[in-house]
């Protein structure tokens, strides 16, 4: 049986919040199916998961957009978040001086497939 597999992605980019917590969320949904993953990152408490979970549907509507597809057909191959730019603020401090503030941003990648 050869059966056509479609993938799609979706990305979000400049993500206010560093890698490293992104990933943390991405890798316990990473090969798990669509509706599971979604399921999963609605009952965890961390603020990325909204965001995760806007881009994992944003992945999804993309491929139903050509066919219609069944959700727990759907699976999550791959889910990843990249460096992006960091802001860079000061904080004013006692005697004239400043405290430098970075604020990392990220951007985050899943890809699905049937």
């Amino acid at each position: 049986m050869n059966k056509t597999q479609i993938k799609s992605q979706a990305t979000s980019k400049y993500i206010r919040t560093s890698q490293y917590k992104s990933r943390r969320v991405l890798e316990q949904i990473k090969g798990k199916s669509y509706s599971e993953a979604r399921l999963m990152l609605e009952f965890m408490p961390y603020r990325i998961c909204k965001i995760i979970i806007k881009t994992l549907d944003s992945a999804f509507h993309n491929m139903k957009q050509n066919l219609s597809i069944n959700k727990k057909q759907v699976r999550i191959i791959e889910a990843y978040a990249n460096k992006g730019p960091i802001l860079k603020r000061f904080q004013p401090r006692a005697q004239g001086r400043a405290f430098p503030i970075k604020k990392p941003t990220c951007h985050i990648t899943i890809k699905l497939e049937t």
